[in-house]
């Protein structure tokens, strides 16, 4: 990952906050290992649940996005007969079903080269490639919401806000009238990909995120890390951007989607194997049923030389297992958004991987006053496609630090949150849109999108101006619905039909059944509804404290209503 690291006091500490960067033997003891099939899984395409989440499956039924070989897990009886054939202990540090691969890492490969011929011999194995040297392992693990204690900075329920600093960066899209139109991202799902969310989950700017349930959970691919919240600062800038709603001082993108944080990136030093990181995160965020993806990650050179196997004539979309998983992930139906890379002015000079990816909105850096920034990446894509795709505020753009401060700091890291919450927020607008309409819409409304260049690529997209052009401006005659509460809940919950009414007749909802779902999919309790009542009540008492889902199951429909648990 090329993190920022300009011209601000942020941008000082994000450089300065490692305390250590440890020396690793050149010798590799990672690989990826790519296997020819999935033949025989205990998976099937006909049970999506297994797999995918209830809101992703919802997704993909709603866009007629298919369920396919790809999205069932890698066959864990090749990763066991691979693992049995290796005469060392081994360790599963990264899978990729996308792939179809695994990353193992192995305690003593003294010589790798023969290794590698070796596994090329069992007849499942097509591929093997080394990607790090890790000299220790410790699982990764979903990580715990964390409790707040501190006193919230005034947070408003409208979206009629006083930004305060990033107006400038939120004007130049005309996001603020987006906002105003009534659309600041509810019931989004934005997952972020970075290094670390240092402090985030304490300083009071945040505390109105976990008492409204907009942060839905954190996972930590990392080796040797098992808390988000530790170990580097850069995604709590990052998301800063996007998530605050402090009144009259700090307002983001999309203060009121929901979040969910994947650490991809081992933020203590650069390995090849953080790209099949990124590749895993993008399946967990597809997984999920997330809208869009911010990932403020760029790959060009590694620490290793042996792993600086890409030059930039490799940037076509396709060479890199990061930017593979970028067009898949883009296809799937989530709305992915990355920061084309800061290296405009070293001798890489071109966009970093993911960027290059197909259908995906990779985002230079220019200041408020549309000018572009020296360190922003060029394209285009080695294959000839316009890169970056748009163009927002990088440059002395405000962020919130892991102190608490609100500084102003530079990078490409922070002029795509920009483009991502903003593109929540006018998917919610435009629901009848698909990821790819509009992803391709807003390269459309953006100012340079007939004579485009390689520094800017389309230009500056201008978000109301797509939505005022595009939303329906006919009232549709409002649908029963349904009103569930207290919510967030300590135990019961209140279901209740709201009927509409139709001549001389009333229309509404008959709840057939319900369904609780944990953040990952689980199915947690069933209700079975035989009467015909308006008025419903379910006990989630037994459940743990967190968020979860309610599958809600009537004649005509099925609903997904999240739910908080106290």
């Amino acid at each position: 990952m090329k993190r920022n690291r300009f011209f601000s006091l942020a941008a000082f500490c994000l450089l300065f906050v490692l305390p250590f960067t440890p020396i690793f033997a050149q010798n590799p003891n990672c690989f990826r290992i790519t296997f020819s099939d999935k033949d025989n899984s205990p998976y099937s395409i006909d049970r999506p649940e297994e797999f995918l989440s209830p809101r992703a499956i919802a997704k993909r039924e709603r866009f007629n996005i298919p369920v396919t070989e790809q999205d069932l897990p890698v066959n864990q009886e090749y990763i066991t007969l691979v693992r049995s054939s290796i005469n060392t202990p081994t360790s599963i540090i990264s899978t990729s079903k996308w792939n179809n691969s695994v990353v193992l890492r192995c305690s003593d490969v003294s010589n790798w080269e023969g290794f590698i011929e070796e596994l090329l011999e069992l007849d499942f194995v097509i591929d093997v490639l080394p990607v790090a040297n890790y000299p220790t392992y410790t699982s990764s693990s979903e990580t715990p919401i964390h409790e707040q204690t501190s006193d919230a900075i005034v947070y408003l329920s409208s979206c009629d806000y006083d930004y305060g600093l990033p107006i400038e960066q939120i004007r130049v899209h005309e996001g603020q009238l987006l906002h105003q139109a009534g659309f600041c991202g509810e019931d989004m799902l934005i997952c972020v990909f970075d290094a670390g969310w240092e402090k985030f989950n304490t300083l009071p700017h945040f505390k109105p995120l976990y008492e409204n349930g907009q942060i839905w959970g954190t996972r930590d691919l990392a080796p040797q890390m098992n808390d988000v919240y530790t170990g580097h600062s850069h995604g709590t800038s990052v998301t800063s951007i996007m998530a605050s709603a402090i009144d009259g001082y700090f307002v983001g993108t999309a203060p009121k989607a929901n979040y969910y944080f994947i650490r991809s990136e081992y933020p203590w030093d650069e390995q090849l194997v953080e790209e099949d990181f990124w590749a895993q995160a993008a399946e967990i965020a597809d997984s999920l049923g997330a809208d869009v993806i911010n990932s403020s990650l760029g790959y060009t050179l590694f620490d290793h030389e042996w792993q600086n196997i890409y030059t930039p004539a490799h940037n076509n979309g396709t060479a890199s297992i990061a930017s593979r998983a970028a067009s898949i992930l883009a296809q799937k139906g989530v709305i992915v958004v990355n920061s084309a890379g800061n290296e405009g002015s070293s001798s890489w000079h071109y966009i970093g991987r993911p960027a290059d990816a197909f259908n995906i909105l990779a985002v230079g850096a220019m200041n408020k006053d549309s000018v572009m920034a020296g360190f922003s990446s060029y394209g285009p894509s080695a294959d000839g496609r316009i890169k970056p795709d748009v163009t927002s505020v990088g440059w002395d753009t405000w962020i919130i630090y892991s102190d608490g401060g609100m500084y102003q700091s530079s990078g490409t890291s922070f002029a795509g949150p920009v483009i991502a919450g903003l593109s929540a927020c006018l998917w919610q607008a435009l629901p009848q849109y698909s990821s790819l309409e509009l992803t391709q819409l807003i390269r459309e409304y953006s100012n340079l999108y007939h004579n485009p260049n390689h520094r800017m690529g389309y230009g500056i997209p201008n978000y109301y101006k797509l939505y005022l052009e595009h939303t329906n401006y006919v009232s549709e005659p409002k649908k029963p619905s349904l009103v569930i509460y207290p919510n967030p809940t300590t135990g019961e919950l209140r279901i209740t039909n709201i009927p509409r009414w139709r001549g001389q007749g009333v229309e509404e909802l008959r709840i057939k059944s319900i369904e609780v779902f944990d953040i990952s999919g689980r199915k947690q309790s069933s209700h079975h509804l035989i009467t015909l009542s308006s008025h419903h009540l379910i006990d989630i008492s037994h459940l743990s404290p967190g968020i979860y889902f309610l599958r809600i199951i009537s004649d005509n429909s099925v609903e997904m209503v999240k739910v908080v648990k106290r």
